[in-house]
């Protein structure tokens, strides 16, 4: 059956407004993972350590994470055109730092920049979708979003590196900063942040006919402490944090260089890797979406920790190869790291169903820092392994010490899976899916 689309709304011109944001996506997402394929190159560009290197991911993503409630309530105030197109700009004014930068402390800051811009577009794009959409399409269409997005990665592993080592890395970003211009001047002439005809963001479904207000801002104050309180929220905090920081990892930037200088593969076979590392997660994303609702009550033990069984087994059967490890079992690592990031999709489920409507933007952002900050811990205690190792620098990389570096991956697994175990007995228990274990007396 074909959903309707309010009478006020031209459906084709609802398509061109989402057409161009989630482009607009695709390019963020490669600028975020625009060091992906290059990070050896920028470790001999600036002279950097392995620590350093680390820096360049760590704070884009703290910025990254801190923007998220600021852009919460810009959006709110001022609508998606604005603020996406003014995250464009920043975007591209990270890009040229980047391509122009003199020396690392500019080169760090222009990363703080990208992840400052980056920010503003994903909230953008998923408030388009309210206020542009039938109601009841959402879902599909923040799927379908993520989905086109992840092609960005494409982007940045294999056009991206092979444009740097046809030209030069000043082209290379320079290029990339001119197509944040171009894609903010098309946000703000095509996009509109509501239909014509309506006063404010609203989402209406067009088969009961309900209004809502949109709103993307957390509550900072009470909503914070209620949404923690429930255990429901604190086992999405936990699986968004467990199951895709390897993936962000490998592929925002230690993938390559483990790949390249460590086990030996041509930058072509690394980048074969790692895109069958980006298509796994394109392709997985709506099976496992369809699964979490299929058995909502097993979520956890059918889909959270499986995946993150796959990816420790994964990576201790490439870690303890003899010797460099044979492309097959390379691939069976994308693989495994591929499920990742739609397995932490599931967490936003969790949320979704253990918050009330009024509260679900403040367990969204709550569950979001989970990813985030083991993501911003795993990659800077790699890098600081291999300096400790005297590995930090191009010349210096070497199999073992990459092998004693990705170890420091297994803790924040085993701190992970013991809280969502945890807090999965607690939410049965507080939904009465359980009873409480009686204390011995």
């Amino acid at each position: 059956m074909t959903t309707r689309f309010p009478a006020s709304v031209s459906p084709w011109r609802a398509w061109l407004i989402w057409g161009v944001a989630v482009a607009a996506y695709v390019l963020a997402v490669s600028n975020r993972t625009s060091l992906s394929a290059v990070g050896v190159d920028a470790a001999a560009r600036f002279n950097a350590d392995a620590s350093t290197l680390s820096l360049f991911a760590v704070l884009q993503l703290g910025v990254y994470g801190f923007m998220q409630l600021p852009v919460g309530v810009w959006l709110d105030r001022w609508g998606a055109r604005p603020i996406m197109a003014i995250g464009m700009v920043l975007m591209a004014a990270g890009q040229l730092v980047m391509a122009l930068s003199p020396d690392v402390g500019i080169a760090i800051a222009a990363r703080m920049l990208l992840g400052a811009g980056d920010a503003a577009v994903f909230p953008g794009v998923l408030r388009l979708i309210a206020t542009w959409f039938p109601a009841q399409r959402g879902p599909v269409m923040v799927q379908l979003t993520g989905l086109v997005g992840q092609t960005g990665q494409l982007v940045s592993v294999i056009p991206l590196a092979a444009l740097l080592h046809a030209t030069t890395w000043t082209v290379a970003f320079g290029s990339l900063a001119g197509l944040c211009i171009l894609f903010a001047i098309l946000v703000a002439v095509l996009v509109r942040n509501r239909p014509p005809d309506a006063t404010e963001d609203v989402t209406v479904n067009t088969d009961t006919g309900n209004i809502r207000v949109v709103t993307s801002a957390a509550d900072t104050r009470v909503g914070i402490r209620a949404a923690w309180s429930h255990p429901g929220t604190r086992l999405a905090f936990w699986s968004h944090f467990t199951t895709p920081f390897a993936s962000t990892v490998f592929v925002m930037l230690w993938g390559i260089p483990f790949l390249t200088a460590g086990e030996g593969l041509t930058p072509a076979a690394a980048s074969v890797v790692t895109t069958v590392l980006i298509v796994v997660s394109m392709v997985s994303g709506p099976i496992l979406g369809g699964l979490s609702a299929r058995i909502p009550n097993l979520r956890t033990r059918a889909l959270v920790l499986p995946t993150v069984g796959a990816q420790v087994v994964a990576w201790i059967a490439v870690l303890a190869w003899p010797t460099a490890a044979p492309l097959w079992l390379l691939i069976l690592l994308a693989i495994a790291l591929g499920l990742g990031g739609p397995a932490s999709m599931i967490a936003f489920d969790h949320a979704r169903t253990h918050n009330p409507s009024h509260r679900l933007s403040t367990a969204t952002g709550i569950t979001n820092v989970g990813g985030f900050l083991a993501a911003i811990i795993a990659i800077f205690f790699i890098g600081a392994a291999l300096d400790l190792q005297g590995a930090g620098t191009p010349a210096t990389y070497s199999l073992g010490a990459f092998r004693l570096a990705f170890l420091t991956l297994f803790p924040l697994w085993f701190v992970g899976v013991f809280f969502i175990v945890r807090e999965r007995t607690r939410t049965r228990i507080h939904i009465g899916l359980d009873r409480p274990r009686e204390r011995r007396r």
